[in-house]
């Protein structure tokens, strides 16, 4: 079963498939289904965006015509920033109004993430102006399609002319913390979110 798998460039039809991906990966990596009043709260964020502003980086593992894992990202983080509040947020903005701040729930405040994409404009992650976001449903992973994926999308964002890219990812996700270090990437100082592990790594061949 495993030969039928391939990645493939993602297409609009793969929306659906995609955010359902993105929120049964987005509990640090378990299922997040039911966590939010809207399961589409998490790939509004995560998914949706880059799926609308950047949709030639994103790539799909194809199963059975079915995406089952993705890698989406940006080239340029501050212009995906700017194009995220002229075209983005106005399409979602109805269905998750801005929380009255402080945001203090888990679910206000990533409300408050989708109503200001200025979190990804840390200074210190100025230098790797792409990044991105991989994710495979539980039976696709350990055969090696988040390496592949993960390589595809550098190539692409270096093609571009993004030179190096950034990621982040909840401290808590262990499994996604061993799988950069795997890949070679390097941690990240932010300072001021301790909650989140950041890595950055060259787009052009790495040894």
């Amino acid at each position: 079963m495993r030969s039928s798998l391939h990645i493939r460039p993602y297409h609009p039809d793969d929306r659906d498939a995609v955010y359902d991906i993105c929120v049964r990966t987005g509990a640090d990596g378990q299922d997040a289904r039911g966590l939010y009043r809207s399961d589409e709260l998490l790939p509004d964020v995560y998914a949706g965006p880059y799926l609308e502003l950047e949709p030639q980086l994103a790539f799909v593992v194809d199963e059975g015509g079915r995406a089952v894992g993705y890698v989406l990202g940006a080239a340029d983080t501050p212009a995906f920033v700017e194009a995220w509040h002229a075209r983005w947020l106005p399409r979602v903005a109805g269905r998750h109004p801005r929380p009255v701040e402080p945001a203090l729930s888990a679910e206000e405040r990533l409300i408050a993430r989708l109503h200001h994409p200025e979190w990804m404009l840390a200074p210190e992650l100025a230098p790797h102006p792409a990044h991105l976001h991989v994710n495979l449903l539980p039976h696709v992973q350990g055969a090696g399609f988040g390496r592949r994926l993960v390589e595809t999308f550098l190539a692409a964002a270096a093609a571009v002319g993004a030179p190096s890219l950034h990621l982040g990812t909840s401290n808590d996700n262990t499994q996604a913390l061993r799988f950069y270090e795997r890949l070679g990437f390097q941690r990240l100082t932010v300072a001021g979110d301790v909650g989140t592990t950041y890595f950055h790594c060259p787009t052009g061949t790495r040894g």
